[in-house]
């Protein structure tokens, strides 16, 4: 087991760097299976989109160029939702302080630039899909639906009681 650099009260890795390594190589950033949910509901609800336009800011997961309307689907840990699925990892806190703070200014900054050129965003959390308070998924996907055809600006969802943040 590696040797903890990180004080004593925060744990060790379980596995050595090069393990670490290939284990986080593998998460993927597209196809998630968060996404696939909203992909397949919405698209079995009637509508079409394009996927991971790189011709827009961010790349978003859904574009609906029709409807000047964009879906990402944000993992909590990645772009750093206040939720019970996010959690700081003890180890090498700096690096994940940068990297989810760099994520998170990111993400502000392609949702205003989305914004300005006219298209309509809305960020569906993973904890609206998944872990203790995740909500019903025909309730996710109905109010994406709804905002699709009808909704403002700038619009969340996420899990917990009320379902937005």
């Amino acid at each position: 087991m590696p040797p903890n650099k990180n004080g004593p009260n925060s744990l060790p890795d379980v596995v050595d760097a090069a393990t670490r390594s290939r284990m986080m190589s593998g998460i993927r950033g597209k196809d998630t299976q968060p996404e696939m949910i909203v992909r397949r509901g919405l698209h079995s609800r009637g509508f079409r989109f394009r996927l991971h336009d790189k011709r827009l800011p961010g790349s978003p997961d859904l574009v609906f160029p029709g409807r000047r309307a964009v879906i990402f689907v944000h993992g909590c840990f990645w772009h750093g939702h206040s939720c019970h699925l996010f959690r700081m990892p003890a180890t090498r806190q700096e690096f994940w302080c940068s990297k989810i703070e760099g994520n998170t200014a990111r993400d502000k900054v392609v949702e205003a630039t989305l914004v300005a050129d006219g298209w309509r965003v809305l960020t569906i959390w993973e904890c609206a899909l998944k872990g203790r308070e995740r909500l019903p998924v025909d309730t996710v996907l109905d109010r994406a639906a709804a905002w699709l055809v009808a909704g403002p600006g700038p619009e969340t969802i996420a899990g917990g009681a009320n379902g937005a943040v």
